[in-house]
This record gives structure tokens, C-alpha cells and sequence, in this order.
């Protein structure tokens, strides 16, 4: 037991659950059910395990849960009954069924968000409540999602496979997808709630899954290696009061020096492959930052140049504005300035583009302007640590 039981007994959840529904859905060929057959024994193992204790074989103590469950739910349905009552546990597996399971999730016929969500749902055995907290939307949403998902697979007969060798690539490209968004709104969410944590947890336990089956593809490994730097520095993000600290005020002592230095490992054996992708060259800018003893001596000119690289092969509006902030460093703010006014239109509602905004403009004798383009900003994010940063700098005046 870790010193932090919670957090402990979600780990465990989360590594059977998948397994679980993975054997399911293999067994009885019916994906919904064998969710729902999980889930309940999720709901049961989160109910009685705190004050109980975490079972010595939790696989099996999830696995006689669904097949209680499932001989009381279906047994009109002789088929399924039959398949249930003969099995026992552990059930024989096949090196890639968790994997075959995450690739039927994130099939590309269901929307993104459904994706997400069956994901947690079946893969991390995230309730609908957990995924809802995380995501900022109603339980009843993510329900939903959850529902028109399953009757997409069920009705369009989205088969329980790997993908054929022609579809592979596009297919782990979809599912690569899904995890970075997991890393993203758990880890730049306001950063205290448990969920979101977990968020993070369960996008690194997903990319090690997929690195562990797919260890040939080079942006599993750059995802991989993406969260886990992020997760290294995550004792300095924020106070003991919890507010944020910019990554220039950090302590980088609380920062996990040894994750960091095997994630950037990680990340030099991947490169040596010579097929760089937008995830590894993500992982090399954060990785910049990790290295950096001090942020004075951050290398801002490889940061600008990895930037460059990444706008060379993933385009977008977004990392062009943080290709901004680092030109800051290497060019000056009027140079920074410049390029965020011709990013004004794309990104005008978001908030961060105002925020930068008012450090350049600060930095260039505007206050005025600045504090304006900090109002912009607060009226423009609900995230209460970043809200928190941008009062205060009103409050300078």
C-alpha cells in the first residue's frame, strides 16, 4: 500500500479493469455487455474496498463479481449463461486483447469524444461520474456518449481485431490521439482535484500499454516519454496552498530528476530511428526544460528550433504561440509581439494568446494595453489556478 490509499486503490482498479473487460468481451463476443458486466464490478470493488481492504487477487475478485453479475442479468439468455458458469478464473489471455480493446474504443466511426470517454469507461474503468468530474461536463453527457458509442459498435459490427496491417498505422495515430487528450485535461486542469490527477495516471498507464505491445512505433514511445516528463516536474507546479508557480518560479529540487533523466532516455532511443513526429518533438521541447538546471539556463534557441520542426510537421495556431514565448528569449518581445498579433484572429478567444500578450506588452512599457489584454484573458478561462495568476497581476496595477 503506497502512503496515499487512494490513490493506491485506483491503480489497482485500473490495471485489472482492462484486463477484465478485455477477457469479457473475448468470451461472451458481446462488447456492451461485458462493459457493463466491468463496471459493476468497478462500482462494487470502489464501495467495499476501502473498508475492506484491497483483495490479495483483486483479478479474481473482479472477475467473480461480473460473473455473479452477469448470470443474474442474462440468464434468460441461455448462450451467455453457459459461457459464464464454465469459466474460470484466471482466463487464458492473448498478448493483444487489451490492446484489440483500446483500438475498438477508438475506432475512427465514433467521434472523438466518444472515443474518450468509452475508453475510460471500459479500458481504465473510470464511472461515469469520475469521467464526467474530469471533463467538466454532466454525468448524464458522458452517459450519453457512452451509450451511442456502444450501439455504434454493436450496429455497425466494428469487430473486436487489431487492425489489418494497411489500416495499422492510421488506426494507432486515432488511439495516440485519445491518450494526449486524457494528458491534457488532466494535467492543465486547475490541478488539485483527483480526477484530474488520475486523468494523467491513466494516460501513462494507456501509453506504456500501447509502448509495451507496440514497441516499434516512434510516437508511442514520444507520448510515453511526453507524459512521464511532465509527471516528473509535477512536484514543483503548484504551492502548498495549491496555486500555480510559472515554470520560471519552480523549486526544480521537487522536481523527480531521475524520471526525467530515464524519460529523456527513453526519448534518445526513439530518436535514433530518425522518424520524428509531433509527439517526440513535444517530449524534446519539455525535455529542454527538464534539463535546465536553472531557467536561466534554458537553451531557448533549441527550443525555437524544435518549434520549427514541429510547425514543419504538425501545423497549427496553438504551437506557433508557444513557439512565441520562446522567441521572447531569443529574439526579444517586440519579435514575440509581432508574431502573436498575426495569430490574433485564429486565437482571439483564447485565453492564453491575451495572457502572453500582457507579459510582452508589459515588458515593453505598455501597461495599459497590458492590463487589458489580462482582463481579455481572465474573462476568457474558467481554470481556477490560471484565474488566480491573472488576478493577481491586475492587482499590480
Amino acid at each position: 500500500m503506497t502512503a496515499d490509499p487512494h490513490a493506491e486503490l485506483a491503480r489497482v482498479v485500473r490495471e485489472h479493469a482492462g484486463r477484465l473487460a478485455a477477457a469479457l468481451v473475448r468470451l461472451i463476443g458481446d462488447f456492451p455487455t461485458a462493459e457493463d458486466l466491468v463496471q459493476d464490478a468497478v462500482v462494487e470493488a470502489l464501495r467495499r474496498w476501502p473498508a475492506d481492504g484491497i483483495p490479495d487477487r483483486p483479478d479474481a475478485w473482479l472477475f467473480t463479481v461480473a460473473r455473479r453479475r452477469g448470470l443474474d442479468v442474462l440468464r434468460r439468455e441461455a448462450r451467455y449463461r453457459e459461457k459464464l458458469a464454465l469459466v474460470q478464473w484466471p482466463v487464458p489471455s492473448e498478448p493483444d486483447e487489451r490492446l484489440r480493446l483500446i483500438f475498438t474504443c477508438c475506432h475512427p466511426a465514433l467521434p472523438r469524444s466518444a472515443q474518450v470517454a468509452l475508453t475510460l469507461r471500459v479500458v481504465c474503468g473510470l464511472t461515469t461520474a469520475q469521467i464526467g468530474r474530469a471533463f467538466l461536463v454532466p454525468e448524464t453527457t458522458v452517459a450519453q456518449r457512452i451509450t451511442r458509442a456502444k450501439r455504434k459498435i454493436a450496429d455497425a459490427g466494428i469487430p473486436y481485431r487489431l487492425p489489418v496491417e494497411a489500416d495499422l498505422h492510421g488506426r494507432v495515430g486515432e488511439v495516440l490521439t485519445v491518450v494526449y487528450l486524457m494528458l491534457n485535461e488532466g494535467y492543465l486542469s486547475s490541478g488539485g482535484e483527483v480526477a484530474s490527477q488520475r486523468l494523467v495516471d491513466d494516460a501513462e498507464w494507456l501509453a506504456a500499454l500501447l509502448h509495451e505491445l507496440l514497441p516499434d512505433e516512434p510516437e508511442v514511445a514520444g507520448l510515453l516519454a511526453l507524459i512521464r516528463l511532465h509527471r516528473a516536474r509535477a512536484g514543483g507546479r503548484f504551492s502548498a496552498d495549491g496555486d500555480l508557480v510559472l515554470l520560471a518560479d519552480q523549486d526544480r529540487s521537487r522536481w523527480d530528476h531521475a524520471a526525467i533523466a530515464d524519460a529523456v532516455a527513453l526519448l534518445t532511443r526513439t530518436a535514433r530511428r530518425r522518424q520524428p513526429g509531433p509527439y517526440q518533438l513535444q517530449a524534446a521541447i519539455v525535455a529542454c526544460h527538464a534539463e535546465a538546471p536553472r531557467w536561466e539556463d534554458t537553451d531557448w534557441e533549441q527550443i525555437v528550433l524544435l518549434y520549427d520542426l514541429l510547425l514543419a510537421v504538425a501545423p497549427s495556431p496553438v504551437a506557433r504561440l508557444h513557439r512565441a514565448v520562446a522567441l521572447r528569449y531569443t529574439d526579444g518581445p517586440a519579435a514575440a509581439l509581432a508574431e502573436l498579433d498575426d495569430l490574433a484572429d485564429r486565437l482571439d478567444d483564447y485565453h492564453l494568446l491575451h495572457a502572453t500578450r500582457a507579459g510582452l506588452l508589459r515588458d515593453l512599457g505598455r501597461p495599459a494595453q497590458a492590463r487589458a489584454a489580462d482582463e481579455r484573458a481572465l474573462r476568457l478561462t474558467t481554470n481556477p489556478a490560471e484565474r488566480a495568476i491573472l488576478h493577481e497581476r491586475l492587482s499590480w496595477g
